[in-house]
């Protein structure tokens, strides 16, 4: 455990309930409205959010533990959200709430075991090049995540 694990549990606690927050307060017809950037519905976004962003403590993990990881490259990352937003274009919002909570207290539980040791570990990604595990999770939740977080707020401002 150290402070900078603590810190970015806290930061990842936080940016989890915020995005709970909203899922709860959507209606049926605002989980149908279709991002423009994405050109998913926004449900199906939050279910990608939920699933894979905050599903992020299994690659992090591997980094910690020195495995080799999966050899993607950003054009494939892209065609797997793509395909994942096809397959959960009808997901409910209980379903994405129970992973949400799932995987949310999953990584924030991960990350405040971690050490300054393991937060530094590097791994190989086609997609990025080499990546701390730090690295991984902010870019992975507060980046890409951010940016869907973001994208899924104008839509719902722009009512």
């Amino acid at each position: 455990m150290s402070q900078r694990g603590n810190d970015l549990a806290q930061k990842l606690r936080k940016f989890s309930d915020e995005l709970t927050e909203v899922v709860r307060t959507l209606t049926d017809e605002d989980w149908q409205k279709v991002l423009p950037f994405e050109q998913w519905p926004l449900g199906a976004a939050l279910h990608h959010m939920a699933a894979g962003h905050l599903g992020i403590s299994s690659l992090a993990r591997m980094i910690v533990n020195g495995e080799k990881l999966p050899e993607i490259t950003m054009e494939g990352l892209k065609e797997i959200a793509n395909q994942h937003a096809r397959e959960h274009a009808d997901c409910t919002k209980e379903e994405v709430l129970e992973i949400l909570e799932k995987n949310s207290a999953e990584v924030v539980s991960f990350v405040a075991g971690l050490t300054d040791e393991d937060l530094d570990r590097t791994g190989h990604l086609a997609a990025t090049g080499d990546v701390s595990t730090q690295q991984i999770i902010e870019y992975v939740v507060f980046m890409s995540a951010g940016e869907h977080f973001a994208n899924i707020k104008k839509a719902l401002d722009s009512d």
